[in-house]
């Protein structure tokens, strides 16, 4: 084995500035989800020294979750930790990321000559391990604060409450190549660790400081051998993973990130040949890594940054808790996803139509008017005549405290054989998600994004809902100016699409996109949308919709997601899907205005109009007031009680442990045509409140209820039938200094 190599004096010097590791006594700052959030509180994340002069160790960490990184011989991450349940996940090093430059696969950093991968002994890392001799070797690191990957501004609602870039700190680790390989060429790989949440990010950067271009034909910039979770000496067709979230913000064609994950990879591990499975296909090494490509040339004088990867550390196999740190990881690295205004479709796009819209919104509280699908409203025309109307358009909606915007359809289209994307097979168009679609990064693709561009900035649209965003396509065109062939013509019009999105985000332009593009600066997605379903009866809409939410709230905040209400025909269905005349079905209209709003769900009220009588725009209103009464805690978390099933009560539960003096809201619904009298058990935990809960129904008078030791209350219940209703609840708890000090902070949003 070769001498190691020990570290320079500035990597020395750099190390020895760092504060020492404290040593670690286990969890000390209560429950990261009910007490942490995005305050500094116990968890703030730092950088510390640890190791020996000759053996130096980089340990980032915030308390919950740990990374640990050997500097010497080279750079390597040689331990990964879950503080919160004592386990340490890692049983083997791997290099840090790979590349494939020009053909030929390098590693940048990672130790080679481990004996065993089935664990990782400190000793052997200290005695028998060495540098990759074709490796990129560790110049040097820096560290400082998070960045932000790109600008947010027009914050709505409760969003103006959570910061940006998310605290934390970053670590920069710097590797140069060997002497004999690519002259020039610089890697950088990033870290970032977050205050309160179990949460790490990773991506490269790589530099051409040389005299020629270079190709990167594919990467790896997340390689970790995790522990074998399962340990199964059996074929099987479904692996059970550790408990880590994994997923990155080069995603498309999905409503879930599960859906839209293509980088995420659990593979087998060649060097773990201890394993239990007897053909070695325990599924045991993460990487993330792009599906094909990118295939892109870096120029002399330029970089190129990867996609980001997060790592979410669990700890509890339990789906609501699980569900809440997922949710609490949106919150925190892209917090437009809070921005939640209430918002309608008008049916026709005409000066008239939207002016009659944005009057009605402005009446009962509504925010937000789209110019719908279908409306006539068209985002690429951008004749001078049309900017100067939507221009007038959007000043009367201002006028009145009404924001504007509308639909564009991006994908699921033909535009012609020279601008659709090309099956690599046939040579022709088709084969696409969507059968055909046109690549965004033909001329046709530049010119749509310049008119979006061109017409937004100039009229103060407020939103776009963007349909058919780009679902992944591969085009094998050689005739596209922004992209060679096939294999960089994925992550080319990634680009494009993300490039955009975030120059939306920039202007604080509002984004309802079908897809998951969450990370890249979208705002909103479906919640549960077929939209063959609005054409039910609309007694089976409303049940199915209640499913949706209750279904769609595991992964998704309320405000990540959109419900539908079809106050005109939609999808066919007739007079018994349609709420139109909304007069002669108020029954029904307030049964979606109820479900979607006590639920913190904005939901597309697609028609020309809001109401039609004095009666039914006092009826709206009232939902809308309700909505913007209780807005800080219907926009929080959500807590599962009893799904809809049209054969019993169902109930959601709102928490948010840092608001005060509302720390919970519970909406109940009676689907049956019959009263209710039930007692209904509530879990108050994430309530924060520890031993006495004020509950009163619809402001009334309230009551005090003990907890039990699972922090529950059991709520009696009577409902009238197809009746609903809300609780509010309040701690009765004695408070403490600190905790008068949170609520006197102002401090009211989630994390």
């Amino acid at each position: 084995m070769e001498s190691p190599i020990h570290p320079t004096s500035a990597l020395s010097a750099q190390v020895k500035a760092l504060p020492r590791l404290p040593e670690w006594t286990g969890p000390h700052g209560g429950d990261w989800l009910v007490t942490a959030g995005n305050r500094p509180g116990p968890y703030r994340a730092g950088l510390y020294r640890a190791g020996t002069e000759e053996a130096p160790e980089l340990v980032a960490t915030n308390g919950l979750i740990s990374r640990t990184w050997r500097l010497a011989p080279d750079a390597a991450t040689v331990a990964l930790d879950n503080l919160m349940t004592g386990e340490s996940l890692l049983r083997g090093v791997k290099p840090e990321a790979t590349l494939s430059l020009d053909g030929e696969v390098r590693s940048v950093g990672g130790l080679i000559g481990q004996v065993e991968y089935g664990y990782l002994r400190r000793e052997w890392v200290d005695e028998d391990m060495a540098a990759e001799p074709t490796a990129f070797r560790l110049t040097g690191f820096d560290t400082g604060p998070t960045l932000a990957p790109f600008s947010w501004e027009g914050r709505r609602g409760g969003a103006n409450d959570l910061p940006w870039p998310a605290p934390g700190i970053r670590l920069d680790l710097h590797f140069s190549p060997p002497t004999d390989s690519v002259a020039g060429l610089g890697v950088s790989v990033h870290y970032e660790l977050y205050d309160g949440i179990p949460l790490l990010c990773k991506w490269l950067t790589i530099r051409n400081d040389g005299d020629a271009p270079v190709t990167l034909d594919t990467f790896v910039n997340e390689i970790l051998a995790i522990i074998d979770y399962e340990a199964c000496v059996d074929h099987q067709d479904h692996w059970e993973h550790p408990a880590i979230h994994v997923e990155s913000d080069y995603a498309f064609h999905g409503m879930t990130a599960r859906s839209a994950d293509v980088t995420t990879h659990w593979v087998p591990d060649p060097q773990y040949t201890s394993q239990v499975n007897y053909l070695l296909q325990s599924p045991v090494l993460l990487e993330s890594r792009p599906p094909q490509g990118p295939d892109v040339d870096i120029a002399p004088g330029e970089q190129l940054s990867t996609f980001r990867t997060f790592l979410l550390f669990h700890d509890s196999t339990e789906r609501e808790r699980r569900g809440m740190a997922v949710r609490r990881m949106y919150r925190t690295v892209s917090p437009w996803v809070t921005e939640n205004p209430i918002l309608m479709h008008v049916r026709h796009a005409d000066d008239d139509s939207v002016k009659t819209a944005v009057d009605q919104c402005a009446e009962v509280g509504f925010e937000m008017v789209i110019l719908t699908f279908g409306s006539g409203f068209d985002a690429e025309d951008d004749s001078p005549a049309n900017i100067d109307r939507l221009r007038s358009l959007v000043e009367y909606a201002h006028d009145k405290g009404v924001q504007l915007g509308g639909y564009s359809l991006l994908a699921s289209r033909s535009i012609s054989k020279k601008v659709d994307v090309i099956n690599a097979a046939t040579g022709e168009p088709g084969d696409a998600v969507f059968g055909n679609s046109p690549c965004l990064c033909s001329d046709w693709g530049a010119d749509y994004f310049r008119k979006l561009k061109e017409i937004f900035a100039q009229t103060g649209l407020d939103i776009l809902e963007h349909d058919g965003s780009y679902p992944g396509d591969l085009c094998a065109s050689q005739r596209h100016p922004g992209h060679r062939g096939l294999n960089d013509s994925q992550w080319t019009q990634w680009k494009v699409i993300t490039e955009f999105y975030q120059w939306c985000r920039g202007r604080g332009i509002y984004l309802n996109v079908p897809d998951w593009y969450f990370l890249s600066g979208s705002n909103k997605s479906g919640m549960g949308y077929r939209e063959v379903n609005w054409s039910l009866p609309r007694d089976r809409q409303l049940i199915l919709g209640r499913q949706n939410i209750y279904d769609g709230t595991w992964e998704k905040t309320p405000s990540m997601g959109w419900m539908f209400v079809p106050l005109v025909e939609y999808h066919g269905g007739g007079k018994d899907a349609t709420l139109e005349p909304l007069c002669e079905h108020l029954d029904a209209y307030e049964a979606h205005l109820a479900q979607n709003l006590g639920a913190g769900v904005q939901a597309c009220y697609r028609g020309p109009r809001l109401y039609d009588t004095e009666e039914t725009k006092a009826v709206v209103k009232r939902w809308v007031d309700f909505y913007k009464k209780h807005r800080a805690i219907l926009e929080s978390d959500v807590i599962h009680v009893r799904r809809a099933d049209a054969r019993d009560l169902d109930c959601v539960l709102h928490v948010n442990s840092r608001l005060h003096p509302h720390r919970g809201l519970a909406m109940v619904y009676n689907p049956l045509d019959r009263a209710i009298d039930r007692t209904i058990t509530l879990p108050l935990y994430y309530t924060g409140i520890c031993d006495v809960a004020r509950i009163s129904q619809q402001a009334q008078s309230a009551r005090d209820y003990r907890l039990s030791r699972e922090y529950t209350v059991d709520l009696p219940v009577q409902l009238a039938a197809q009746g609903r209703t809300w609780f509010v609840i309040e701690s009765a708890d004695v408070e403490t200094a600190s905790e008068r000090d949170l609520w006197s902070s102002g401090y009211v949003g989630l994390p």
